[in-house]
């Protein structure tokens, strides 16, 4: 094995472990919540880390997927750092304004800003671990990862243990994953990475706000539609119905999760042949993810029908059998959103960002009525919640397909011209 397979198999593979556990860290502590505290909690938290994971989207703004495949390179490490620092604040600034208006109890409030802390300082890191990943080093980041998700649930159980409070385990998370962003992310890895002597750009940092808009509301409008769902339970239901929507949807993220390993190892080499104006490689590639995607989503649909509200059961203490159905559809629907997260990464790579807007904010707009009517106005509970999840994401595939066809068929009809 030559030392390029060696390099890109170790960025994978520590990647892959990082991602997953870190990304996993959010059912690790529902399940913790639930055992420890009571259903109810559950709830709160679930409904707390799904708004902060949507502020979060505002914090990532146009994410290391822009900054890694930045063909041109004119815009530097400090200018992309800068920028992010700056929507994290303006993160924080949202989560405050939206506790202001949702008038939640005081325990609820804190849950909710406490989590929206953790998922900033997370959002920065983001953006160290892009200097890492476009010095092909990605390895590291996931070593960070791995860190932050294995000590980072320890330390939550331990401290919900004795204290009972979630807060407490919240803030001792915080602290973690502050120390690990501070030590080894900047001083040990990323700090000799990156130019000290040039000086930040505003220009840079407003063209950045700019030509990445797109992709942030897209980003935005991603997260808010598979969480639609969620917030019109919060509306018009209970705690442990949000409790219990959230145990059947948590093992749906795993397609997600499954996609984003796949799928980041290849940004760089997307980038190359986009470079290289090979398209018809970007196509192959891509089908190949897809290929593999559906294959995973059918055998987890499978083992979700068969096993998966038992196993739910057995993690959560709770009887979830009358769910088994609501898990497969909800499972089976992010195949959906799955290939369309692929095709997404296709468009943003070749820098086809205003249809990928025109398709997100129809699909917002289908997740909210549709949510909201079948949750509330026609009170089907969570069966209610689950057809809107599906329906929609079953749409924004159809136009994410069809909006991707047709640009590939373009752009290659320009090359073939050329």
């Amino acid at each position: 094995m030559d030392s390029e397979k060696k390099a890109f198999l170790k960025n994978f593979i520590w990647n892959s472990l990082g991602t997953g556990i870190n990304s996993f860290n959010s059912l690790f502590f529902l399940i913790i919540v639930t055992r420890v505290n009571d259903i109810q909690t559950a709830g709160i938290f679930s409904i707390g880390y799904a708004t902060a994971t949507i502020l979060y989207t505002l914090a990532m703004y146009s994410g290391r997927l822009c900054q890694v495949t930045d063909i041109e390179g004119k815009i530097k490490d400090k200018d992309y750092i800068a920028q992010r620092a700056f929507t994290c604040i303006i993160m924080l600034i949202g989560a405050a304004v939206f506790l202001g208006i949702q008038q939640y109890t005081g325990f609820k409030t804190m849950v909710f800003a406490l989590l929206a802390i953790f998922k900033g300082i997370e959002a920065f890191s983001d953006i160290l671990y892009g200097v890492m990943q476009k010095n092909d080093i990605l390895y590291k980041s996931g070593q960070s990862l791995t860190i932050k998700g294995f000590v980072g649930i320890a330390l939550f159980l331990i401290v919900d243990l004795i204290t009972k409070d979630i807060r407490w385990a919240c803030f001792a998370v915080i602290l973690i994953n502050l120390l690990v962003l501070v030590v080894y992310d900047y001083f040990i890895v990323t700090r000799k990475l990156i130019d000290h002597k040039s000086k930040i750009s505003k220009a840079n940092i407003v063209k950045i706000l700019k030509s990445e808009f797109f992709v942030f509301v897209n980003s935005f409008a991603g997260i808010y539609i598979l969480n639609a769902p969620k917030y019109a339970i919060d509306s018009y239901l209970t705690d442990d119905i949000q409790a219990i929507y959230g145990y059947i949807m948590m093992p749906a993220t795993v397609m997600t999760l499954f996609t984003q390993f796949i799928v980041m190892p290849f940004l760089g080499k997307l980038k190359d042949m986009y470079e290289r104006k090979e398209l018809k490689a970007i196509d192959s590639v891509t089908f190949k993810i897809k290929l593999i995607v559906v294959a995973f989503g059918a055998f987890a649909v499978l083992a979700a029908f068969l096993l998966g509200p038992e196993f739910l059961g057995l993690i959560y203490g709770l009887d979830l059998t009358m769910y088994r159905m609501n898990l497969c559809v909800i499972i089976g629907s992010y195949i959906f959103y799955a290939i369309s997260y692929i095709n997404l990464v296709t468009l943003t790579t070749i820098r086809h960002t205003f249809i990928q807007f025109v398709i997100y904010v129809a699909s917002m707009v289908i997740a909210f009525i549709g949510s909201n009517t079948l949750v509330g106005f026609l009170n089907l509970g969570i069966n209610g919640a689950t057809f809107s999840c599906t329906t929609t994401l079953a749409i924004q595939f159809v136009l994410y397909t069809i909006a991707t066809r047709i640009i590939m068929y373009k752009e290659n009809k320009k090359l073939a011209n050329s």
